[in-house]
């Protein structure tokens, strides 16, 4: 049996190759993966996981960090705005305002959600310092970052002032 047909249209014959028959050689002809191959694609996969992983543990352990430290200058823009209306409460002893979770609640979108109880802004002077109780949450990177800003230690004190907090965040 050969591959050419001959056609007859009119009085002319024309030769051509059945399709079919060219399709059948050439599934014929194909095969599969050896087991190498696939043993290969296999391991090539899991060295770059290998690689990924880590690097993307790194980027959301960055991005929380970042998160806390963005939500701390956004809890002192507040407490700037409630001292300036007075919704924020003198300190006695020391001359200071001092701005809590229950005066920033009409100042913040979630001053619920964002501070805890032991929060406090603190107004000396010209000075803002946060006590921030998840500032003990930040990654050694930024809490470093903090630290060699001028504060004491971050991670344990949990207190920051903002310029502290703009300069860990890259700002000046």
């Amino acid at each position: 049996m050969t591959n050419e047909r001959t056609f007859s249209k009119g009085k002319k014959e024309r030769g051509g190759i059945s399709l079919r028959n060219l399709l059948n050689k050439k599934l014929k002809n194909e095969k599969g993966l050896t087991l190498i191959e696939l043993l290969a694609v296999i391991v090539i996969l899991a060295i770059i996981a290998l690689i990924a992983i880590p690097a993307i543990g790194s980027i959301v352990s960055n991005s929380k960090s970042k998160a806390i430290l963005s939500d701390s200058t956004a809890i002192i823009a507040g407490a700037k705005t409630a001292i300036t209306d007075g919704a924020c409460d003198g300190v006695a002893t020391t001359g200071a305002t001092a701005c809590t979770k229950a005066n920033l609640g009409d100042y913040l979108e979630d001053a619920k959600g964002a501070m805890s109880t032991s929060d406090v802004v603190v107004k000396d002077g010209n000075t803002y310092k946060i006590t921030y109780a998840k500032f003990g949450d930040l990654n050694d990177k930024y809490a470093k970052l903090v630290n060699d800003a001028g504060a004491t230690n971050v991670k344990t004190s949990k207190v920051a002032t903002q310029p502290q907090i703009a300069a860990a965040m890259g700002g000046k």
